[in-house]
């Protein structure tokens, strides 16, 4: 059984759903660290634990969010707003990740979720992370899983383990897996904003947003759902 870091978006989402498909999935965890989106993330993951019937926790990490306030987490910074054409520039996704890189975010979320999971008994932590923004987010890597592994087989009794059925895979393959499994995409939140509505102009939701381009009717159809106007 594992432990899922669950932010809402479409990779953790994913990840949730594989996980309860296979009787894996123990319990979801939101963190609260003081991103723009957090309610709108919370009720997404509420939603997708309820839909999923899998347990669900938030916890209040706010101090994260005040030691480096950034994009992510200040409304009065700008939010970078790429264009489709532009996702794949590594100059440009540099300077778009410094943007809203919060100081070692993923580091407190996996220390986190494996001190329950160990207090569960369980030693599993499965993330949302993917091959497309782990070429900017260091912290979404294959390099970066094994290097926190390493470090959890010493700070954990169990030696708890952080996986994702996700790393390998870019957006347009956790898109197509999603259609598959028939993930409910509108109750997924991939959007840096605190909505009501999607922007459709930060990096996340370009990212859905080509992704679903590529997923034909379907994929037109879903967009058109969760709000894209042409």
């Amino acid at each position: 059984m594992a432990v899922v870091l669950l932010s809402g978006g479409l990779d953790s989402a994913l990840n949730l759903a594989l996980a309860a498909q296979a009787g894996k999935a123990k319990l979801a965890l939101t963190l609260q660290y003081g991103q723009r989106a957090e309610a709108a993330e919370c009720q997404a993951a509420q939603a997708l634990c309820a839909h999923y019937g899998v347990e669900w926790k938030a916890l209040d990490v706010s101090w994260l969010g005040r030691v480096n306030p950034t994009g992510l987490t200040r409304k009065d910074h700008t939010l970078p707003s790429p264009e489709l054409s532009e996702l794949d520039s590594l100059e440009l996704g540099q300077k778009s990740m410094q943007a809203v890189w919060v100081a070692n975010r993923n580091g407190v979320f996996l220390n986190v979720a494996a001190a329950f999971a160990e207090a569960l008994g369980e030693s599993e932590v499965l993330v949302g992370f993917n091959l497309e923004e782990a070429a900017t987010f260091p912290d979404n890597s294959a390099a970066y899983l094994a290097a926190a592994n390493a470090a959890l087989a010493f700070s954990t009794l169990n030696k708890v383990r952080v996986t994702s059925f996700t790393t390998d895979w870019d957006k347009t393959r956790i898109l197509q897996e999603a259609l598959a499994v028939e993930l409910p995409l509108h109750l997924v939140w991939s959007c840096y904003e605190a909505g009501p509505d999607r922007c459709w102009r930060c990096e996340s939701c370009r990212r859905t947003e080509r992704a679903l381009l590529t997923g034909g009717t379907r994929g037109a159809a879903w967009l058109e759902r969760m709000g894209k106007k042409s």
